[in-house]
């Protein structure tokens, strides 16, 4: 069945598909990065098609590849149980310019997925609500998830946050551990 959904999409937009595949059974459509979010909103709306999830979404650095980045979503249909993977290519050779549609007015699920994208490689999603970092403290500098990302590169140090009123509660002292603090009681247990 995505066979014929290949053929549904390259019918559908003709010159923003610039390629389709299928190997081991997963079909994958490569669209121009202007289609990026229109061919999603298609996929979803479309009875034809009746795509309703949004499973994953990430990016893959090709260094010595222009455009560098590679943004890829898997979207999967619950009622007729095909799934279609999608890609298009962005980014300059330094990747300053990493960016396409967001796709949080379709899927929740985009949120954090695309945060994640954004932590670990800098992509950014224009058009998304809330696009800051999900996984690193937002001191970090850089995405390490890039090819060119210093290994032994060492962060800035970044001062302890006092939150005033929160008593430590051990093994943590006073400049270490959560600085939002914890219940000293979980729920069926209780301190001896």
């Amino acid at each position: 069945m995505s066979k014929a959904l290949l053929d549904l999409v390259v019918a559908q937009f003709g010159s923003a598909v610039l390629g389709t595949h299928s190997q081991h059974g997963d079909d994958t459509v490569i669209i121009a990065p202007s289609a990026w979010f229109e061919i999603h909103q298609f996929l979803r709306e479309d009875a034809r098609t009746s795509i309703d999830m949004l499973t994953d979404l990430t990016a893959v650095d090709y260094i010595d590849r222009e455009p560098r980045f590679e943004i890829v979503s898997h979207v999967y249909s619950l009622a007729k149980g095909h799934r279609l993977r999608l890609k298009t290519a962005v980014g300059d050779e330094e990747g300053e310019t990493v960016e396409v549609d967001s796709l949080t007015a379709l899927w929740a699920s985009a949120n954090w997925l695309e945060r994640e994208t954004f932590d670990m490689f800098g992509v950014r999603f224009v058009g998304h609500p809330d696009l800051r970092r999900i996984l690193l403290y937002p001191e970090f500098e850089g995405y390490p998830l890039r090819k060119d990302y210093p290994a032994d590169k060492i962060q800035p140090l970044v001062p302890f946050r006092e939150v005033p009123n929160i008593e430590k509660v051990a093994p943590f002292g006073v400049d270490e551990g959560m600085s939002f603090g914890r219940q000293t009681h979980q729920r069926g247990y209780e301190e001896n």
